[in-house]
């Protein structure tokens, strides 16, 4: 797996793998055992970033709580030192409440402090190699999250720190207090909002870890549906509407020609678009099959030209798409 650099330092590998989906937000969990023998194989296969976080979690059949950090920390404990673990604090579950889309957000500096150390716990690790705040907490200046970020990297808690859907007004004013090592923000072939923060990036020199790269499955060409088991959030995203799905035709067509030409899926294209765009940027597709994960890792090795990649953007920017889900329900 080809590797890159987040931030200063951070050397993670080109494609990084989303566990999120392993008990979180689409359907029933997957039995224990199974994911972390999936996560492990995944290393087996060369990757080397996994991302999870502290609200990622589901119920198994027996009722007792898959916490997505525990499927991690027990996959990988025993090569911790060859891999990159990134995790999130600052929302939760708004009580009575069973919509993963429906959050409360909170990164007082109390909060962050027991956030840290359950996440410590369930990956049964002594530092985090990267922390993000998961969303931005209005109550909160980005000021006071990165002073507290500072002390933890002190601590030797954590390593580096981020942002999770920042804007450029926060990143900014954080970055000042404490360097941050990245952000991770959507950003996909269907969602491009971000390429706004590319020059500040750029200048700050900050990553971009993007999440939903291939829109949820949508990208992929293989989820041409409307309806998803009960709990899977997709059932709630506006691209997944049957009017949305015949109106993406267009881009999934675009995307599977240009697969063609380079011997590959479409998901591997869709991976690949964005790394030969820029060398900061870093998908984080999630999958619970290893052979798609395995395809995934393979989109590291397509090359393409920026003459190539700028012909896609100036087409995608022709392409009527539907609206795609963005992001959390702030309550």
């Amino acid at each position: 797996m080809e590797t890159r650099i987040l931030g200063e330092d951070l050397k993670v590998s080109a494609i990084g793998l989303g566990c999120m989906g392993f008990s979180h937000a689409y359907g029933s969990p997957m039995p224990e055992e199974e994911a972390i023998k999936t996560i492990r194989e995944a290393y087996d296969a060369g990757e080397r970033f996994f991302d999870t976080a502290e609200i990622y979690r589901g119920v198994n059949e027996d009722g007792s709580i898959n916490y997505n950090e525990e499927l991690v920390g027990k996959a990988l404990h025993d090569v911790r030192d060859k891999v990159v673990i990134a995790t999130k604090f600052g929302i939760k579950n708004i009580e009575g409440k069973s919509s993963t889309q429906e959050v409360a957000v909170d990164s007082s500096p109390k909060t962050i402090r027991k956030s840290v150390e359950g996440s410590l716990k369930r990956l049964n690790t002594d530092h985090i190699d990267l922390y993000y705040q998961h969303r931005i907490d209005p109550k909160v200046e980005p000021e006071e999250v990165a002073s507290v970020m500072a002390d933890l990297i002190k601590e030797g808690k954590i390593t580096h720190w981020g942002i999770s859907e920042a804007n450029a007004d926060y990143l900014r004013r954080a970055n000042e207090v404490c360097k941050v090592t990245a952000i991770q923000n959507r950003y996909s072939m269907m969602y491009r909002e971000y390429e706004k923060l590319f020059s500040l990036l750029e200048e700050l020199n900050v990553g971009l870890v993007a999440f939903s790269p291939l829109a949820n499955g949508l990208l992929t060409g293989q989820f041409m549906q409307s309806k998803f088991p009960e709990g899977d959030l997709r059932n709630g995203m506006p691209q997944f509407s049957k009017e949305a799905i015949e109106q993406n035709k267009k881009l999934i067509a675009l995307i599977e020609r240009i697969a063609k030409e380079h011997n590959a899926t479409p998901a591997q294209i869709s991976l690949a678009w964005m790394i030969n765009k820029k060398p900061y940027i870093i998908p984080i597709p999630g999958s619970r099959h290893l052979n798609r994960i395995e395809d995934n890792i393979a989109a590291a090795n397509i090359k393409m030209s920026q003459k190539e990649v700028a012909e896609i953007d100036n087409t995608l920017d022709k392409i009527p798409m539907s609206e795609v889900f963005g992001g959390s329900k702030i309550k």
